[in-house]
């Protein structure tokens, strides 16, 4: 009995310590996208790359996706305006008949844009993959963003570690109730950004390195 209470005492006496640590995560990376964060396309800056992080297309109950659906929109107004010259679209290709990359471009040629600005980001797994492998593979060192603020807040700190110059435009969010789940992630997400970087994780694939063309008189 002795010993139970003092396992009970101790896995009491952790609470506070993970709601002060979900805390401070979410402070600092809160803090840091700070003056980086935009929702009009017509004061956002000029970059020659946006970076558009994917997700699925459908719920696993077969509705649409929300997030998605407001990111194709977001994206395809950044190419519209002259925001960005170039898309990456960065995301989960593990299944052969599952690609978020691939089902983005599809809809972003539907909604008019020339499939030769996009290139495709396979290996994006993970946020963290996508923003390392935007340096590493596709030799970026500016982007835009594109998701929406909760993601592009994470992106962005992960941005800065890497030394990437990076703002990012905010894709419409979803309600409250639609977005619970995943807003509940999102917090143990932002701890798990801060464990990545103390371990030094790498991301599961790297690559060859892809071309994408410099700017000539823009």
């Amino acid at each position: 009995m002795r010993k139970k209470r003092i396992v009970l005492y101790s896995l009491l006496a952790l609470i506070p310590v993970c709601l002060i640590t979900v805390f401070l995560c979410n402070y600092i990376i809160r803090s840091t996208a700070k003056d980086k964060l935009y929702t009009d396309v017509k004061t956002i800056p000029y970059n020659k790359v946006g970076l558009l992080l994917g997700t699925s297309k459908r719920l696993n109950s077969g509705y649409a996706n929300l997030y998605y659906d407001y990111r194709i929109e977001a994206a395809t107004r950044l190419l519209k305006e002259g925001k960005i010259k170039y898309l990456i679209i960065s995301g989960d290709n593990s299944r052969k008949e599952y690609s978020e990359p691939e089902d983005m471009r599809a809809d972003l040629m539907a909604a008019g844009i020339d499939s030769s600005v996009i290139f495709l980001d396979y290996a994006g797994f993970r946020t963290f993959d996508s923003i390392v492998r935007l340096k590493e593979i596709f030799s970026q060192d500016s982007v835009t963003i594109i998701s929406q603020q909760f993601h592009n807040e994470r992106a962005l700190y992960m941005a800065k570690k890497e030394g990437i110059s990076a703002v990012a435009f905010n894709a419409t969010d979803v309600s409250a109730s639609y977005g619970f789940r995943v807003q509940l992630r999102e917090k143990l997400a932002r701890v798990k950004v801060f464990v990545d970087y103390w371990f030094g994780t790498k991301p599961k694939f790297l690559g060859d390195k892809v071309n994408i063309p410099a700017e000539l008189n823009y």
